[in-house]
């Protein structure tokens, strides 16, 4: 009795936590966190093929967008959404890309049509001061471009909801 009194509040006294109850297994050890800076597998379309479709997504929108077809960047950005699944690129890469290809595709035209003397830039600031913003051209501008991404990107979005999820592309 006075032994088991001495053990008494003592860590590791009774050795409770390692009574094994049969059909219970004993717990695993936690792996190591080890950081991974590579992908575990590779794209399954090479990065130039990424690339010329991104390009030809925004010459699409170009010549859309020459043609008053302001809804382009939209369906380039669905079909994106559509075809990136297949190749497998990681959102976090994908949608700057869109984005990007968005931007380009409207503002290719009007830099084009500024550099051939058409008066962009007024009309930019008679936008800007009918909209309450400051009567700068660049503002009417960015806000225009901001709006060609916004369509790609939700058109990306929606391309993406659209095409049947792979096992392996859960958790990406």
């Amino acid at each position: 009795m006075t032994s088991e009194f001495r053990r008494l509040g003592k860590r590791g006294a009774y050795g409770l936590g390692k009574l094994r109850s049969p059909g219970v297994a004993e717990p695993h050890k936690p792996a190591q966190f080890r950081p991974r800076f590579t992908r575990r597998r590779p794209h399954r379309w090479a990065t130039s093929t990424w690339l010329l479709g991104l390009v030809a997504g925004a010459v699409v929108i170009a010549a859309a967008t020459a043609m008053a077809w302001w809804f382009v960047p939209f369906v380039a950005g669905v079909g994106a959404g559509l075809v990136n699944r297949l190749g497998g690129w990681p959102w976090r890469f994908a949608v700057p890309a869109v984005a990007v290809m968005g931007a380009v595709g409207w503002g290719l035209p009007l830099w084009l049509g500024a550099l051939r003397g058409e008066p962009y830039g007024a009309a930019a600031r008679v936008i800007a001061a009918l909209t309450g913003l400051p009567g700068y051209a660049a503002v009417s501008i960015v806000l225009t471009l901001l709006i060609a991404v916004v369509q790609a990107v939700t058109g990306y979005w929606l391309g993406r909801a659209l095409t049947p999820r792979l096992a392996d592309d859960l958790f990406r």
